[in-house]
């Protein structure tokens, strides 16, 4: 079974990172949470990232708020394919330094970048990412883009009357 690891920098990233673990959870995929600081515990950061895969991960989703260092330094340090949220802080310039962190990588060092607090995207991709190799994930996916479509389909004949 493949296991997700969802990361962020400080506790007051976890209402954003909860969407990621709420829609992983509900496709039926193991998601362990941990508070990994890039600036306050590198040494955490450094063995974390080194290890995942060895720990059993198939992706890592890293949410970060201000200067947003720890998707790409997760990123330089493991093999995985590491999912970047950035996140909207009380120190942050309206979100846009996390943006621009998490989004402007180096080349060779990708980070899958989604919207700012965009944390259920990123759970959502991470299970696209998984169900390319486990059916079972890839036919809940399918199952739950389909209720996207009768949600929408739904909406209209609301609006239109039909």
């Amino acid at each position: 079974m493949s296991k997700v690891a969802v990361v962020m920098g400080s506790t007051s990233d976890m209402p954003v990172m909860q969407e990621a673990i709420d829609i992983l959870r509900g496709f039926d995929i193991e998601v362990d949470v941990d508070i990994v600081s890039a600036h306050r515990t590198p040494e955490k950061l450094f063995d974390f990232s080194k290890n995942a895969h060895i720990n059993g991960y198939s992706v890592i989703i890293a949410g970060a708020g201000g200067a947003a260092h720890l998707p790409g330094m997760v990123a330089s340090l493991s093999p995985l394919p590491v999912i970047g949220v950035p996140v909207k802080s009380s120190n942050s310039i309206d979100g846009w330094d996390s943006i621009l962190s998490i989004l402007q990588m180096p080349g060779g060092v990708p980070v899958a970048t989604v919207a700012l607090n965009g944390a259920k995207n990123a759970g959502i991709l991470a299970a696209q990412i998984i169900g390319s190799s486990d059916k079972c994930v890839l036919d809940k996916i399918i199952f739950y883009k389909e209720g996207l479509k009768q949600k929408v389909i739904e909406g209209a004949k609301a609006v239109n009357g039909k």
